[in-house]
């Protein structure tokens, strides 16, 4: 970070409608301005994030946040989303090789970039409330090390060998089930959660909109720069409503403010625990400062 007649903030940021705005200079300030890392896709920062702690601001997946915070790392959260989205249409299997449900996959094997990563972490708790698995007799394949570098992950899991691509994986029957993301990378592949939209309706109805990505900044400059940080709050905030002016129904999802982010921040902290990603159960206010905590 320097400082000038702006403060200038290092950030790590994905490209979205509803950050467009402010990386195309459409959302201005006088107090704040942004130097974006060049990194295409987001998640590519978080380990120098967590672990070289690079940026002065970033999106970063929640579960790597709350893992972070866990061991102290020198960021705080903002209750601002980047990016929310369902979960449940992100799990697949491959049709060709027999039907398979949610109840099914114990003694499976089931991909996963991470044993950490946010995405699978919803599915494995949705998998868990809403269809009554036992994760601990699902075979998990994991692709890549936690964020975290601290974390180590829970015994039995087995690394895919070097090289390997779980889609393909997947399609060669070597994997049951994958969670792929939000797109399958393949028209043979099929969700696994039937009714996907339908059940995603009635976790939501509970729990909130899974939550993927919010911003976190520096614990010190939180602490010394209220003005800053509510600035940043404000222009994420006003990229966002231009989002949904323009009909981006995406964007109309991200909530802002602690108590709109409230329910699905427990729900998340909770799977957590439940999966032994955090050692102890943080409360949703913990994950905030002073001045973090009373954004709206």
């Amino acid at each position: 970070m320097t400082t000038s007649d702006k403060v200038k903030l290092f950030t790590l940021l994905g490209s979205y409608p509803n950050t467009l705005p402010i990386k195309q200079g459409d959302v201005k300030s006088d107090l704040v301005e942004f130097e974006f890392a060049d990194i295409k896709v987001a998640n590519k920062g978080f380990k120098p994030l967590v672990r070289e702690h690079k940026f002065d601001l970033g999106e970063l997946a929640i579960v790597t946040f709350l893992q972070a915070k866990a061991f102290n790392k020198p960021y705080v959260l903002l209750p601002a989303l980047v990016v929310a989205r369902s979960q449940h249409h992100t799990l697949a299997y491959n049709p060709e090789r027999g039907e398979l449900t949610p109840q099914g996959l114990a003694g499976k094997r089931v991909g996963i970039r991470a044993y950490s990563v946010t995405t699978g972490v919803w599915v494995r708790g949705i998998l868990r409330e809403q269809y009554g698995l036992d994760l601990d007799k699902v075979h998990w394949v994991t692709f890549e090390d936690p964020h975290v570098a601290e974390y180590t992950d829970p015994p039995g899991m087995e690394r895919a060998p070097a090289g390997k691509d779980m889609a393909q994986m997947l399609l060669d029957g070597e994997l049951d089930a994958a969670v792929l993301g939000d797109k399958l990378p393949d028209p043979r592949l099929k969700v696994l959660i039937p009714d996907s939209e339908a059940a995603a309706s009635a976790w939501a109805a509970k729990h909130g909109n899974p939550i993927n990505h919010m911003l976190t900044i520096r614990s010190e400059l939180s602490a010394t720069r209220p003005d800053v940080v509510r600035e940043v709050f404000r222009l994420f905030k006003e990229a966002r409503d231009i989002a949904v002016a323009a009909g981006n129904k995406n964007a109309a999802q991200l909530t802002f403010g602690v108590e709109a982010n409230r329910p699905s921040l427990e729900a998340i902290i909770d799977i957590a625990v439940q999966q032994k990603l955090i050692p102890t159960r943080f409360s949703v206010d913990e994950l905030f400062d002073d001045t973090t905590r009373g954004l709206t």
